[in-house]
């Protein structure tokens, strides 16, 4: 059985996850708080955002690592290969 590989952005990963774990903790304070909505608002956005670069990260870290080693062409060819992906994945 083979083992997952272990990249090296998830390190970075899984930290700016931690932190946007405490971040919804402290969101849902304000909440009970009753906190004013705009400030409430503005922190879920900056928590999403951090989700969404988390995501994009893990992406394309896969690319880079997972399937460029398996595409079989050239480099320059892999190379824009690996650009479109990169590119379409900032709409996931």
């Amino acid at each position: 059985m083979n083992k997952p590989a272990i990249h090296t952005s998830h390190i970075n990963v899984v930290l700016r996850l931690r932190h946007a774990e405490l971040n919804l903790h402290d969101i849902i304070s304000m909440i009970e708080a009753s906190q004013n909505c705009i400030d409430v608002a503005r922190q879920l956005d900056a928590v999403e955002k951090a989700v969404t670069h988390a995501k994009q990260a893990v992406i394309h870290d896969h690319i880079d690592h997972c399937l460029d080693a398996r595409a079989g062409m050239s480099r320059e060819a892999a190379e824009e290969v690996l650009s479109e992906f990169k590119e379409i994945s900032r709409y996931l």
